[in-house]
């Protein structure tokens, strides 16, 4: 506090001296670092000193050494500059995702409505909004609306499901991992993209394409319409990635996890998906409710689930038991397992179904159980069993964008 400005300035000095060396040491000649050294050495005895004029010839010295140890060198230029500086941002952005907050955009339904999936709403081009309100949606709520019709006659692959409606090869596309898209494919080989993935396209009137197409011999004629309406993005929420290295998962919040090794009841999985209970590759992530920890013994009992025999009480629980089951009028809370729902053979269908998970195990091997809120249309723990701990991603924190559908805020 009581130091004269200018021994502050000729102790910076010392210390910027010091870094120069240690910062260039790769680049300064043996001769060079000894020389600069020597400088600063007698600086610091003239700050010792206490002799101004013997600090102002000594820090003039040493500034003079060090510009004059790198006279070769070349300035970096506005490119390298910036080349630098954009990849140091990038360079801690990745830091950030990989170990503290990971977004995670979310595709289907199973957690509405506490958290919205995309969601798919038919609506005919002559009742859309005007431009500006659209643009607005977009902004706001990530609304956006679409129509594909078809430009010309395509024969295409068609099928029937065991309950008789019509399929075809209709694949989800993932674009850097946060946009879900479809690819239609074409008995000629012929694809065809469209901007939403194939639950939200079914939504918008493709059926329809498909009963004309099969009137039709099996071909799509030109200018049928595919889809229509309006899509709504799934909600984007950040994941907490570091809480789990100090905390156990909680019983009740809501957490995010990847698929590698999920697999269905006896590894009987759904035709065309691999055994896997996801539609992409391994590392998919979910986004559920944490329905149960290592220990605990899950059953349900609707509208409540039971912990260990008795109803389950955590707040996040107490929330899902009053709302409305999906495609189940005046039903509320959870539900069992549908049977025919997901081509799994469930492990929660009836009164006395239990599922037990391991708290003792190997290294990454104990089991948490997963439940969607919107437990009428979601494909969960109830279906294909545990979730491994070496799965576990972490709590989610924070829903970011959009921000006008009430979700927008901490998770709850």
């Amino acid at each position: 506090m009581f130091t004269p400005k200018w021994k502050k300035e000729a102790l910076l000095l010392v210390k910027g001296a010091r870094k120069f060396v240690n910062y260039k040491r790769d680049l300064l000649k043996p001769d060079r670092i000894a020389e600069i050294e020597s400088r600063r050495d007698d600086l610091l005895a003239a700050i010792k000193s206490g002799d101004r004029k013997k600090v102002d010839e000594a820090s003039r010295q040493i500034r003079a050494t060090c510009e004059n140890s790198l006279r070769s060198e070349k300035p970096p230029g506005w490119f390298e500059e910036n080349v630098e500086v954009m990849f140091v941002a990038i360079v801690i952005a990745l830091g950030l995702r990989t170990y503290v907050l990971q977004p995670f955009r979310i595709p289907t339904g199973s957690m509405q409505p506490t958290l919205n999936g995309i969601i798919g709403t038919p609506l005919a081009e002559k009742d859309w909004p005007s431009l500006p309100v659209r643009l607005t949606e977009m902004a706001t709520r990530g609304r956006s609306y679409v129509k594909v019709v078809n430009d010309k006659d395509r024969p295409m692959l068609l099928g029937r499901d065991i309950e008789g409606n019509l399929l075809t090869d209709l694949r989800e596309l993932m674009w850097l991992k946060y946009f879900s898209r479809s690819e239609l494919r074409f008995a000629d080989q012929s694809t065809l993209r469209l901007p939403a993935p194939p639950s939200q396209i079914k939504e918008l009137g493709f059926g329809k394409a498909l009963e004309i197409a099969y009137k039709n011999g099996g071909v799509l004629p030109a200018g049928t319409v595919i889809c229509e309406g309006m899509i709504d993005a799934g909600d984007l929420v950040l994941v907490d990635r570091i809480s789990y290295h100090f905390r156990r998962p909680i019983r009740g919040e809501v957490w995010v996890f990847d698929t590698r090794g999920i697999q269905g009841t006896k590894g009987n999985a759904p035709k065309g998906k691999g055994d896997k209970i996801a539609d992409q590759e391994d590392g998919t992530h979910y986004i559920k409710r944490l329905g149960a920890v290592p220990g605990d013994t899950l059953a349900i009992s609707p509208p409540n689930i039971l912990i260990n025999g008795k109803v389950a009480r955590e707040p996040g629980f107490e929330k899902v038991y009053g709302l409305p089951l999906h495609g189940q009028p005046g039903e509320v809370g959870y539900s069992f397992a549908n049977p025919r729902g997901s081509g799994y053979p469930p492990l929660l269908v009836k009164p006395g179904d239990s599922i037990t998970l391991k708290s003792v195990a190997p290294p990454g091997m104990r089991e948490y159980a997963a439940l969607g809120d919107n437990s009428g249309n979601s494909l969960d723990s109830r279906y294909w069993g545990s979730v491994k701990e070496f799965n576990v991603v972490g709590p989610a924190l924070f829903s970011l964008w959009p921000i006008k559908t009430g979700h927008w805020g901490f998770i709850r």
